[in-house]
């Protein structure tokens, strides 16, 4: 590799050719503050707050954008540097809702971070009137442009990420803005509420729509059972919204934490990703048995399914049946444990905590339901927990660990991986073959691993040869499935998550600073706490669980029957490309 040589604010620095100034600067321990620069998604240089003065050059350069040159001399921190960017500052606030009191990224939005750290006057220049309308039209995000900084990253996200395009620039100079063609409320569009926009915003003009009052309420009420249950990725993201260092296993602080809120019980929602992962697995065998319709594709990413009821309608019949575990928990819950504990479902509020903001929609899907309610009643993003912890004055790090309730305590390491991309694909795999071939050796399919966009991988199992593919984010999902269409790729089983890594890079987990997301792998980092989870388990196959044994003698009968089939599995719809 050519490595090229330069200095950075006097300091010797080596970096390979085709390194960015950022890149450099970084590489010899000196930051340079970003705004519209988000690594793997917006480089447009744009903002203007990471310019640099760099010897022999006419005027200030884009740090995120520049390339390094042997020999360079960059100075980033001098008079004319730290003016400029304090001045571009003080314009971005004067066309700035600045309510910095009740916004939700107060204390962790980048503008203010920023306009602390250069002294800068929010009053210099002479603010317009705030007034631009609020989109608040999806049940999983608020579009709020009065706070929009027009960074640009949430455009990047949605077209060059995920590749669905549905929000961009309107207008022109000082009337432009972003928003959906024509102005169109977000809901009309082909937006698949994956979140990934809202993690992207360096400031809080992109929000989850709360539903934390309806749980607190529900709390408050003698009449409800209050019930929480907590995803597989949340134990590895809920501690960042505390100071945790990324990738900490937070799981017995993170039950704990929830039980001093308030519900009556707080159950894993590991139990039914290996009930998924037991009917999904069932479903695969019987597709390929019987000629059934190939390749299967992975239906527990609300935000992949929405995707495919948007722009790919005809691959439908090619999704699972099975509901995501999220939805499966909700029917479990207001059927058999209602059942068994005489509770009317209707007195049942059930509530997940997520890393999706996709899952807010989902919780609402009419084919979900079984009966005359909804079989969960609030999705929580990790950061909504975060804050309901926090308003209740809870001091989470120093909480000890406790356990989930029974029944719902006991689950599989499969189950656990869920949440990382190709967690999914790994622990149906690992059932599959036992169905097949009687036994699992070894138990880590370990070429689906990984961070990488697409993966593939093709195993022999109890003599039958299954090509299987792994994507996430989802411009990689539309590689896969035009690759499928134009014949040049032949699969068994995919798994598609509609977020890049996974729901541990979900839209609804905390929020990190560009300046941890552009030079710490958080995906690789907190995927590790649940592989680290699954590797230090008993019980590692789903269909191993005990709870297993217990829902299906007492309830569901077994996989893929007709009970099963009732509560477990769901339909789909066809969706117009701009009109949900």
């Amino acid at each position: 590799m050519e490595m090229i040589h330069l200095k950075i604010n006097g300091i010797p620095v080596e970096v390979p050719a085709g390194s960015t100034v950022l890149e450099a600067a970084k590489a010899a321990n000196v930051d340079i503050p970003t705004l519209c620069y988000l690594k793997d998604v917006n480089c447009i240089g744009a903002c203007r707050i990471c310019v640099v003065e760099i010897t022999g050059a006419r005027g200030l350069v884009a740090a995120c954008t520049h390339p390094a040159a042997e020999g360079m001399e960059v100075f980033t921190n001098t008079p004319k540097v730290r003016k400029s960017r304090k001045t571009t500052l003080e314009l971005l606030l004067s066309n700035h809702k600045k309510k910095c009191l009740s916004c939700v990224r107060a204390n962790n939005c980048e503008l203010q971070k920023l306009s602390v750290a250069y002294g800068a006057d929010e009053d210099r220049f002479m603010p317009e009137e705030m007034n631009k309308p609020i989109d608040d039209s999806s049940p999983f995000l608020v579009r709020d442009n009065n706070k929009c900084i027009q960074c640009m990253r949430c455009v990047a996200a949605c077209k060059n990420v995920q590749s669905v395009s549905v929000i961009g620039n309107i207008r022109r100079g000082f009337n432009v803005h972003v928003g959906s063609a024509f102005d169109a409320p977000l809901a009309s569009t082909a937006c698949v509420g994956c979140g990934q926009c809202i993690v992207s915003c360096p400031v809080g003009a992109l929000t989850e729509k709360s539903s934390e009052k309806k749980v607190w309420d529900a709390i408050a009420d003698p009449e409800k059972k209050v019930i929480f249950f907590t995803a597989p990725s949340i134990r590895a993201t809920l501690g960042e919204e505390f100071g945790n260092p990324v990738g900490t296993n937070v799981e017995g602080k993170m039950v704990a934490a929830i039980r001093r809120l308030g519900p009556d019980q707080v159950f894993n929602m590991d139990v039914t990703a290996d009930l998924t992962i037991v009917e999904e697995a069932n479903e695969l065998i019987e597709r390929i048995t019987t000629g059934g319709t190939l390749p299967m594709f992975t239906s527990c990413c609300p935000g992949w399914v929405k995707f495919c009821e948007h722009f790919y309608p005809d691959f439908l019949p090619h999704l699972s049946s099975c509901k995501s575990p999220q939805q499966m928990f909700g029917a479990v819950l207001k059927s058999y444990y209602a059942q068994k504990n005489n509770i009317d479902p209707k007195n049942l509020f059930v509530v997940s905590v997520i890393p999706c903001t996709a899952k807010k929609f989902e919780v609402t899907r009419e084919e979900q339901r079984e009966g005359d309610f909804d079989d969960v009643d609030v999705a929580l993003t990790t950061r909504e927990l975060g804050r309901m912890i926090r308003e209740a004055g809870i001091d989470f790090n120093s909480l000890p660990d406790e356990q989930f309730d029974d029944p719902f305590e006991t689950a599989s390491g499969a189950g656990a991986i869920f949440g990382a991309t190709g967690g999914v694909m790994e622990a149906a795999l690992r059932t599959a073959a036992v169905k097949l071939d009687g036994k699992c050796e070894p138990l880590e399919f370990t070429e689906v691993r990984g961070t990488k966009g697409i993966k593939e991988a093709t195993y022999t199992v109890g003599g039958v040869t299954v090509k299987v593919a792994v994507a996430s984010g989802l411009a990689n999902a539309r590689e896969i499935v035009e690759g499928i269409i134009k014949g040049e790729k032949d699969y068994q089983f995919v798994e598609i998550m509609a977020c890049p890594g996974g729901c541990i890079n979900g839209g609804g987990q905390p929020v990190q600073s560009d300046s941890v997301r552009n030079f710490v792998d958080l995906k690789t980092l907190r995927a590790k706490a649940l592989y680290d989870a699954d590797s230090s388990m008993k019980l590692r196959m789903s269909h191993e669980s005990p709870v297993m044994d217990m829902l299906y003698k007492e309830f569901f009968e077994k996989p893929g029957a007709h009970k099963a089939h009732e509560y477990l599995h769901t339909t789909y719809v066809p969706r117009g490309k701009y009109q949900d």
